[in-house]
């Protein structure tokens, strides 16, 4: 790769979620520019955006975060929990339900078991796991990093094939007296 090659992105995402992506003022677009090291293009009409790297020194680690923060506000989620994403320890990652169910009628009604009452499941899930969840459309999107992504992506396996809510909180409140019991560990070695 030459130096006037540089890593691009395009993508597309809905409509109603490009006023976020740019922010007031622009504010949202020229903060992912400056902590990304990222040129970004929106075309407001088709929802198509180009991410280009600036980087000279060819780390392109920066273009992939301006990508998955852009998708993870195009997901439904805020633009300030998207830039947890720069954290090096996050990842975020995306679960399409379509995947799980045949009709769209299951879809709908595995989203509700997800998001719960007046969003109490949801909540009740961030707060047990400390990722970040969004449910937009037909995705499940979460951020955090590697343990807290899988523990949440574990307790919506479960209550996407069937589990009550109270086993799938028995099992994160095990998951966490057990993590705290091994970071204690820690400290004493």
């Amino acid at each position: 790769m030459d130096k006037k090659e540089s890593l691009n992105f395009t993508l597309h995402i809905p409509e109603e979620r490009i006023s976020v992506v740019i922010g007031n003022k622009g504010k949202t677009k020229k903060e992912i520019c400056k902590r990304c090291n990222v040129n970004i293009e929106i075309e407001s009409k088709t929802g198509e955006i180009l991410i280009s790297s600036t980087s000279k020194n060819m780390d392109e680690f920066g273009a992939l975060k301006a990508r998955d923060i852009i998708h993870a506000i195009s997901h439904g989620f805020s633009p300030e929990r998207a830039f947890r994403i720069l954290d090096e320890e996050t990842l975020f990652q995306i679960l399409d339900l379509r995947n799980f169910t045949s009709s769209s009628n299951s879809t709908s009604r595995i989203k509700g078991r997800i998001i719960g009452e007046k969003g109490r499941a949801r909540k009740n899930l961030e707060e047990l796991t400390n990722a970040f969840i969004s449910i937009y459309g037909h995705i499940i999107a979460l951020i955090g990093n590697y343990e807290e992504t899988k523990l949440a992506l574990d307790a919506i396996t479960l209550l996407i094939n069937g589990r009550s809510h109270k086993t799938v909180y028995e099992m994160l409140y095990q998951a966490k007296r057990k993590s705290k019991i091994e970071k204690l560990q820690l400290w004493e070695n």
